[in-house]
């Protein structure tokens, strides 16, 4: 049966060309369209002057002059189906009478269509003879067959329909292995290696022996600073975990149950089922190491957004870097093993590092090494998949490994995509301070929703740079002005989100005690940066939770009336809106340029650049003061990446309770205070314990006015 059906569509085929013969084709020769064209009119004698003893005359056919047919086939090759007005503009330019025009238009397509299918008859015959010599070699390959086990003849009409599927399946994967194989070694440089053969689909050993290579233990350390891409030898296995991650990763994201089970808690949540997840995929990269944690999450949407900028997004590092800043503290690509094929991205292979974060120094950040491996699944649908590489080598140490995350793209009309996000890692986290536990545990601080909640809310942000109308309220009217403030305002968002993590590029100090809400500071040094002032820039920042819903903490900090009740630097003074730019849907996100009506006159030459941006799981509201003469040129269009920055502002997260998701139910708020503030302008000066004391002052008070400020207003 098994043989039966291997031929069925060689066979058919070989049919199909047999009742197509050739002289079906050649019905009108092109001589024949030449010489006896259909628009010619044969001469007579009328119905008056005919003799029954006389033979007929002869038909008498007209050909056409040179110039005719030039100018009807250049005219055909405009319009193949002229209507009657175009008939008659024709012949009495050329002229010819309607109906010979009519009539020569239906040879000329009766021609084309012979020719195009005796073309194509030629095309099924090649076709055929190579289906016939493949039918040949199979059956000869067929006869010949022997059993791996016993050494005799294979019995191949009793293999399960599993076996075939598997068998099918790893020559599938064996195929692509060997052609990304070929491509890494192409742009590498370097020989293709011979490797030796690694298990069947099938078979249990893999996962075992792929296990093995994550069993070591995992500490925290300088991961991302010491690592290298990976060794001649060890790229096969890189390239083979990434082939294997891509089909997982689109496992994942088109399965639901069991696979993906409801959340028990009243929302959207939905969790994966270890035990199916391990069955499912028993090879992986290895079992779960006992230090280490599970969290899975799965999310989709509808983004306004072509795929393929999403997808060059993904893949070049520095936009993926910027367009997730406040997930992706830092991100180096080590080395390329490809750069894809057919001028795009499909078969790009990337080996790299990458920090991911939250915004606050109370929750310590995640590092990974791994392979990113960007895949096309036909016409509009594409996938870029991550998986851990950190155990490779025997010195690797990191407290987070990635299993195959990343998202599945689907081209919508419209410019829009649909996006799927798994995210699905495993992590030592017991360093996550207690106030944050729970918002890590319910997955809206660096699953799949915190994901795709930043990318609808970057993709509304990006069309509104490009946009040409401009919203209903928006004082700056000119499109230079627009993109020039929204430019500055994304460094300056970018800028905050930097430095008030727990990245490892920072060492924050504790001033005092142990307590969640701290102050922690630390400095760093500004020089030949036209983005920020010269000198010791000294950053504070301090983390600490509120009974008050997101929404309301996010509204109150950004409301330019409300602002005098906790910005110590305003005196008091009257704020006013100067400029506003709406980009997003929801009000609370915009670009505003406020200005401090205050008795002194040194803060009167001051204005205040403010962006507030609220999604699903937390909301930011970031300010830096900025020169008067510098954003008059920033709202002229001209450049702002010379306007000097030093950005201040707040971070809101919910708490992670059961209503965290609904930012105007009950629950409270994880609050993030931080500033920047420029101590000495000489950047090779001591840092003063007097600048400690001041910046720490500063910090607490602004605490203490939110506290007692939105206290009141909530009671």
């Amino acid at each position: 049966m098994f043989q039966h059906n291997m031929f069925d569509s060689h066979n058919f085929l070989l049919d199909m060309t047999r009742k197509t013969p050739e002289n079906e084709f050649d019905l009108i020769r092109d001589d024949e369209f030449e010489t006896k064209s259909g628009t010619d009119i044969m001469e007579g004698a009328s119905g008056d002057d005919q003799d029954p003893n006389k033979r007929p005359k002869k038909k008498q056919y007209h050909r056409h002059t040179q110039h005719q047919i030039q100018e009807l086939e250049s005219f055909f090759k405009e319009c193949p189906h002229p209507d009657d007005k175009q008939r008659k503009d024709l012949g009495k330019r050329l002229g010819l009478e309607p109906l010979q025009v009519k009539f020569w238009f239906q040879n000329k397509r009766t021609q084309m269509k012979s020719q195009h299918e005796r073309h194509e008859n030629t095309q099924l015959r090649n076709e055929n003879d190579k289906l016939r010599a493949e039918n040949i070699r199979y059956k000869e390959a067929l006869t010949t067959a022997t059993c791996p086990n016993c050494g005799g003849p294979a019995a191949i009409g009793e293999m399960s329909f599993d076996e075939q599927h598997l068998r099918i399946e790893n020559a599938r994967l064996r195929e692509e292995i060997d052609r990304i194989s070929g491509i890494a070694a192409k742009y590498v440089g370097k020989p293709m290696l011979n490797y030796p053969q690694l298990p069947s689909l099938g078979g249990n050993n893999i996962g075992h022996q792929l296990g093995e290579m994550f069993t070591t233990t995992t500490t925290g350390g300088d991961l991302l600073r010491s690592i290298s891409g990976p060794s001649d030898a060890d790229k096969p296995i890189v390239i083979e975990l990434a082939v294997a991650a891509m089909e997982e990763l689109i496992r994942l994201a088109q399965t639901g149950e069991p696979l993906w089970i409801n959340s028990d808690n009243n929302n959207d949540n939905v969790l994966l089922n270890e035990e199916e997840y391990a069955r499912t995929f028993p090879r992986g990269i290895g079992p779960k190491s006992l230090a280490l944690k599970s969290e899975a999450s799965k999310e989709s949407a509808l983004v306004i957004i072509n795929y393929i900028n999403l997808v060059e997004i993904l893949m070049d590092v520095n936009q993926w870097t910027n367009f997730f800043t406040g997930i992706v503290s830092k991100a180096t690509i080590l080395e390329v093993l490809s750069t894809g094929v057919a001028g795009n991205y499909n078969g790009a292979l990337q080996v790299m590092t990458a920090e991911f974060q939250v915004p606050s120094p109370l929750v310590p950040t995640r590092e990974n090494y791994f392979v990113r491996y960007c895949k096309q699944h036909g016409d509009g649908t594409w996938a870029v998949v991550d998986v851990s590489l950190e155990n490779l080598r025997s010195t690797s140490v990191s407290r987070c490994r990635r299993r195959p995350s990343g998202c599945v793209i689907q081209e919508l009309p419209n410019g829009y995509s649909k996006v799927t996000w798994i995210e699905h890692v495993e992590v030592d986290d017991r360093a996550v301070n207690n106030i944050y536990r729970p918002l890590v545990d319910s997955g809206l601080a660096f699953g799949a929703k915190r994901w795709v909640a930043t990318l609808e809310r970057q993709c509304e942000r990006l069309a509104s740079v490009m946009a040409s109308n401009i919203p209903t309220g928006d004082v700056i009217t000119s499109p230079e002005g627009r993109k020039s403030m929204l430019k500055l305002a994304e460094r300056m968002v970018m800028s905050f989100c930097a430095g008030v993590g727990a990245s490892t590029a920072h060492t924050w100090t504790t001033l005092s005690g142990s307590g969640a809400d701290d102050v922690r500071v630390m400095t760093r040094k500004s020089i030949d940066d036209p983005g920020r002032p010269p000198g010791i820039v000294l950053s504070a920042a301090t983390s600490f939770w509120m009974p008050v819903p997101t929404k309301r903490v996010f509204d109150f900090l950004r409301d330019e009336n409300s602002r005098n009740e906790w910005d110590i630097l305003s005196n008091g003074g009257l704020v006013q809106e100067m400029a506003h730019i709406a980009n997003g849907r929801d009000s609370g996100n915009s670009v505003s340029l406020l200005r401090v009506n205050s008795g002194n006159s040194s803060q009167n030459n001051m204005l205040i650049l403010q962006e507030s941006c609220l999604d699903t799981t937390g909301s930011y509201v970031i300010y830096a003061p900025v020169d008067i003469a510098a954003m008059n040129v920033v709202l002229s269009g001209g450049d702002p990446d010379y306007v000097a920055l030093l950005p201040s502002g707040f971070a809101i997260l919910p708490d992670g309770s059961s209503n965290a998701e609904n930012s105007n139910a009950a629950g409270g708020s994880l609050l993030t205070v931080a500033f920047q503030i420029l101590v000495d302008s000489v950047p090779t000066a001591k840092l003063s314990l007097g600048s400690v004391a001041t910046v720490n002052s500063l910090i607490k008070c602004t605490v203490e006015r939110i506290k007692a400020s939105i206290t009141c207003e909530n009671a």
